[in-house]
């Protein structure tokens, strides 16, 4: 892709309290959580630095001072992160979130789901996609539940993304991480400033936008990330398996160093 393309931003939509984890999000946000010594926050800003994002903007809600309070600490070296509070998060679903950072991207930009623990590779791999107006990361399995956010492709092009796809077409889900050019990210807040215009906007998850967008004729891709590492945690039995797999890292890490 262009280099002057290359999103140095990213957001990461962290407002919400993960009510599915209680008890484990009793008192905090489940960005927050302990994955093997470092937090769900804490990975993901180091995914994206060490692919060389150098900014990140999170948005924050529920707890927001425990997070104002984390960030300095898990700050990678050399990169500038900021949080932005969206005081809605307890009465509209994440299209909202992105409806609060819509002044954030002016230009080409990440965004990424607060509960998504990803390898630095996936974070690469997206940045080198070719070039499209946005690209969706997705990965693919033998089977898919009803709360897998689903994906409808035709090559490289995204034709659907929703949970309620008819199931004999699902080619694939998204990880919740999406690459935007400047022209993607114009036309993804257009969608959204008409969108939270609606009776419906509030209750919407954002990448019922991007459904919407593709439908409309935006070029929407995606990025197979398949053979990678990541995790989404939504459910208690979802925490074991970061858990694992942040260990993993972490034993990695210390074998390359040690």
């Amino acid at each position: 892709m262009n280099v002057a393309e290359k999103p140095q931003k990213a957001i990461i939509l962290s407002a919400g309290q993960g009510s599915r984890l209680l008890p484990h999000t009793q008192d905090r946000p489940k960005c927050l959580l302990d994955l093997a010594g470092r937090t769900m926050l804490g990975w993901q800003l180091q995914g994206l630095a060490s692919a060389g994002v150098g900014e990140a903007v999170i948005v924050t809600g529920f707890r927001s001072e425990l997070m104002d309070e984390a960030l300095p600490a898990l700050t990678p070296p050399g990169m500038r992160v900021r949080a932005l509070f969206n005081p809605f998060y307890k009465v509209a679903d994440n299209l909202a979130s992105c409806w609060m950072v819509r002044g954030e991207l002016a230009g080409p930009a990440l965004i990424l789901n607060g509960d998504t623990l990803f390898e630095p590779e996936i974070a690469r791999r997206l940045l080198a996609a070719p070039a499209a107006d946005i690209t969706v990361t997705i990965d693919r399995k033998p089977r898919y539940d009803e709360d897998d956010m689903k994906v409808v492709t035709e090559g490289e092009k995204l034709l659907a993304i929703g949970k309620r796809l008819d199931m004999s077409t699902v080619t694939g889900e998204s990880i919740g991480f999406l690459r935007f050019s400047t022209r993607g990210a114009a036309a993804f807040v257009a969608e959204i400033e008409r969108t939270m215009r609606t009776l419906e906007g509030t209750g919407l998850w954002y990448l019922s936008a991007i459904h919407r967008l593709s439908a409309a004729g935006t070029d929407v891709r995606v990025c197979s990330i398949e053979g990678l590492e990541w995790a989404e945690l939504d459910f208690p039995q979802d925490l074991e398996r970061c858990r694992e797999l942040a260990t993993q890292w972490q034993a990695g890490k210390a074998a390359a160093t040690g």
